[in-house]
Formats: C-alpha cells, structure tokens, sequence
C-alpha cells in the first residue's frame, strides 16, 4: 500500500587518545536494520521499486551505484527522513532490532536519536561553539545530562570522531570555523552524543581531501563494533575499505531504482554474480 508521509525532519580528566585507540562508549548495543519491499515516491513519480535490505548489526554496509539510482533516498527512509519532503511517499516496512519504525507509537524523535545520520556537506550550527555542537542533539531528543557528564560526554564523543586532539583547547571557538573535514568529523561526534544504535552516513567524503578521507575512514573502522554504520559512496576503492556488506543499485532506462545484488563485500567485487554488478565495480559505466 501506498503511504503519504508527514512530518518534520531534524537534523541528523584526562585527555583521551583520538580514533583508533578503543575507546568505548557506554551506550546501547548496535542494532540490525531489515528493509522489506521499500517503494518511494516523490509526487507522483517513482523512484525506487521493492528494494529489501538487512544490516547486520555492528557492521559496516556500503551502498554504491551510479548517480540517480535511489540510493540516498533509500538511506533517507531508513531513518524516516524522507518524509520531511514535501509530496514524499514510500510504502514498504523498515525494522530496527524487529520493530517497525513506521509502525503506530514510534515517534519521530525517538527514530531518530536510534538512527543518526550524517550528509554529504557538513552541517554544524554556524551560531554555536564546537562544544555545542556535539550537544545540539541533547536537547532535540529530549535527552539530559548532567552537566559534569557533559564534558566528559563532548570529550567522548570528539576523540571518538577523532578530533579531540585538534580542538580541545578551542572548544568555544564556533564549529563553522573549522576546516570542511573537521566540520564532518564534528557532526559525526554530534550523531554520536545521543548515542545511536544505527549511524547513516550519505557520502561523507566525497567533498573532502585524501587525508580528511582517511581520518574519516579511521572513525568509521574505530566506530563499527559499537554502532552498525550505512554508509553511501560512489567511491569503489572506500567502499572495500570500509565495508564487510555492500549494495549494489541501479536504475536502467526505463526501470526503477532498486537492488542488483547484495552480499560480502569481498564477494560482490571479487565475484559479482550479475554481469551489471561487476561491470560497475570494474568501472565500465557509471
């Protein structure tokens, strides 16, 4: 059946080490995500058709395919984002550790402090300070801290985005003012202050250097035994770095966008079963 959506979005002692030297964060568990027969709509056109997806938890899941194809639009339904558009519609069921996140009595709010998301062009809150930032997301939740867990929760959360050690005398000094690879890692730390079970990620680097790239790609691989991460890129060499599962979408001409082929990373580059998946991965289109 199809649905009409509505509603409003929101956005997405002593020093620890940066990313990489495990620190862990008190929080829930990583959850599973299990897409079944997702359609979506934009008005009335059709953008995606019957596309079923399960995200293991604490795991890294790589959505790739060429320009056009649904995948962000996919990533956005995964945490009820579509629907903050105007005319957007989708049918089909998403399941977070078994419940429907659509289902009767799963408010916005509490979807989204489960599901974080991070996008493509880095969005800190031009008017607040770093420290800030990070806790933006408190009270959009509704979630209280103290304010001695405060600092220890922004000092968790930067080295954990591995940051800390850039912007830890400067706390007060506003997120804007940061280079574009440290704005990304900043929101990835304000994702995490609510501590999420799932973190979506829409082509975080694709606007950033190699060495922000790697920093970025250090926090996912630091991030994925504590929150299972869906990330969408178009680049194929991050997408077998990062990732233990990989999506491959297409819409051909005439066709809706939807799902080629899943499966072990490994797997879908190494020996796609679909001669379009392994046309792509080997860059022959797209």
């Amino acid at each position: 059946m199809k649905v009409s959506l509505d509603g409003a979005g929101l956005t997405g002692g002593a020093p620890r080490p940066d990313a990489g030297a495990g620190v862990r964060p008190v929080g829930p568990a990583p959850a599973g995500l299990d897409a079944l027969g997702v359609c979506a709509w934009f008005g009335q056109t059709q953008v995606l058709d019957d596309v079923s997806l399960s995200v293991p938890p604490a795991t890294v899941t790589a959505l790739i395919g060429p320009s056009g194809c649904g995948k962000s639009t996919f990533l956005r339904i995964l945490n009820r984002m579509h629907e903050s558009t105007d005319g957007a519609q989708m049918a089909g069921e998403v399941f977070l550790n078994g419940e429907d996140i659509y289902g009767p009595g799963h408010r916005l709010t509490d979807v989204r402090k489960q599901i974080g998301m991070v996008f493509q062009k880095p969005n800190p809150f031009p008017s607040m300070s770093i420290a800030d930032n990070v806790t933006a997301g408190l009270g959009l939740t509704n979630t209280k801290v103290s304010r001695s867990d405060r600092v220890d929760l922004i000092e968790e959360c930067l080295t954990r985005a591995g940051l800390w050690s850039e912007v830890k005398d400067r706390l007060d000094r506003p997120g804007s003012a940061l280079s574009g690879g440290q704005q990304q890692r900043l929101c990835i730390a304000r994702s995490l202050a609510v501590r999420p079970k799932v973190l979506l990620m829409d082509e975080p680097c694709s606007a950033l250097d190699p060495t922000s790239t790697r920093r970025i790609e250090d926090t996912i691989a630091e991030l994925q035994d504590d929150v299972t991460i869906v990330i969408v890129t178009h680049n194929m060499q991050q997408a077998t770095r990062v990732s233990q599962r990989a999506a491959f979408f297409l819409a051909e001409p005439g066709s809706l966008g939807g799902i080629v082929e899943q499966g072990d990373t490994v797997d879908l580059f190494e020996h796609p079963r679909d001669e379009r998946t392994s046309d792509y991965v080997n860059g022959r289109f797209g």
